[in-house]
């Protein structure tokens, strides 16, 4: 499909003719002249940076069609069976065994194991294979003023990819990444990425693409900051008596609110008892063998400050306990044949 500048066309935004010292400002659309203003008033970013940056997006209509179906939305049954793949297990299990120093030191600084970070860098990229085609640029410009639902949000998240160009030098038509202007290996917002992406190889910058240290650091450290718990389960499969009597429990959401008294009194039974001051959220799921309840610990919680989605953080820990598993099964099959 032909791509269409963000600032012309039927959207009607302003005109893209190459600005000379004798002409006018371009014309921004109402809702982008209102972000420059608010933007500059900060005080870190100059009006021709902003206009320059509008001036060079282009619109994307693959971009809003992607936000409007999300694979998260998929039912479970359906969105599981695309990363529980042998790809991903066998190459989760040679990332780790490739990069178990740096994975090690990232869980003795942070506190999160390896197969969560390798999971997560599973189910986002494959391992650093799959990082997005489009202009971060383009991404974030369509959504943050063609997609009204999301325009607050990504509109800060325009500013922030502004402000990191700046920072960390990047050429902004020249970063890629995902329809949401996810980028590198760990998809990280360009929000994320200034505020919890680090240098954790010490070559003094700061590569979510190429540096295996700084992408594994930076996973630990973001999940580190949202509270993730070294100790705690993610978790836990449940029995419920009577699915009516759990459907408000069920409505509640993600956030982990529920402890051991409530949950018994709903009729829930957990895999295992929840400790003293453990709480959870109670999950449903469309299971392929039907209806599956789950609770959603405190460290489930963390996942989904990741990715909003109950499905992304379900996903994420069965693919890093399947990964953790097979590693241990080759290294007693390793150990076997010698």
């Amino acid at each position: 499909m032909k791509r269409r500048s963000l600032l012309l066309g039927s959207l009607g935004w302003a005109v893209t003719r190459p600005l000379r010292a004798v002409e006018a400002p371009a014309l921004l659309r109402e809702d982008m002249e209102r972000w420059v203003a608010r933007t500059v008033a900060k005080g870190a970013l100059s009006e021709q940076t902003l206009r320059d940056l509008l001036l060079r997006a282009t619109f994307q209509p693959a971009v809003v069609a992607a936000v409007n179906a999300p694979a998260t939305a998929r039912p479970w049954r359906e969105f599981r069976t695309g990363f529980f793949t042998r790809e991903r297990i066998e190459g989760g299990v040679r990332f780790w065994n490739e990069n178990q120093s740096l994975l090690g030191q990232a869980r003795e600084r942070y506190g999160v194991p390896e197969e969560i970070v390798v999971s997560i860098l599973g189910v986002e990229t494959l391992y650093g294979r799959n990082t997005g085609g489009f202009r971060v640029l383009d991404a974030v410009s369509t959504l943050a003023f063609a997609v009204p639902q999301r325009a607050d949000f990504f509109q800060g998240e325009l500013e922030a990819f502004a402000l990191l160009c700046g920072e960390q030098r990047l050429d902004p038509l020249g970063v890629r990444g995902s329809y949401a202007g996810a980028m590198g290996m760990p998809q990280f917002l360009p929000s994320s990425v200034r505020g919890y992406a680090l240098d954790f190889d010490g070559d003094g910058r700061i590569d979510l693409w190429n540096s295996r240290g700084d992408v594994i650091g930076s996973v630990a450290h973001y999940l580190s900051r949202f509270g993730w718990r070294f100790t705690g389960q993610v978790a836990l499969r449940a029995a419920v008596e009577a699915p009516a009597r759990v459907e408000a429990m069920v409505r509640q959401g993600i956030q982990p609110v529920y402890g051991h008294a409530q949950l018994g009194e709903a009729g829930v039974a957990p895999e295992r008892a929840l400790r003293h001051g453990e709480h959870a959220a109670l999950l449903l799921y469309e299971g392929d063998g039907g209806p599956e309840y789950w609770l959603g610990l405190e460290n489930f919680w963390v996942l989904t400050r990741y990715n909003r989605s109950q499905n992304y953080a379900l996903a994420v820990w069965q693919l890093g306990q399947a990964i953790a598993q097979a590693r241990a099964g080759s290294a007693v099959s390793g150990a076997g044949r010698r």
